[in-house]
């Protein structure tokens, strides 16, 4: 695949190669590819989310018992 960019953006990514530590301007470009895939599945799971019904209330009752569970859990 080969991308063509106007000056300004080849100028912009080279230097974040240059100061970011990647190697070449194609492990920039995946890196940024891979932030994005990132932030598509973190805003499908925030959606899946607030379509869902409400759960539990999160208040100090329901965060000791999650405490009481890790200790179990940990204790065997």
């Amino acid at each position: 695949m080969n991308i063509s960019l106007p000056d300004s953006l080849k100028s912009f990514v080279d230097h974040q190669v240059a100061q970011c530590g990647y190697g070449t301007s194609s492990e920039y470009v995946r890196e940024l590819i891979r932030k994005d895939q990132d932030r598509s599945r973190l805003r499908n799971l925030l959606l899946e989310g607030a379509a869902s019904p409400a759960g539990e209330v999160a208040d100090e009752l329901y965060f000791e018992g999650l405490r009481e569970s890790i200790q179990r859990r940990v204790k065997k």
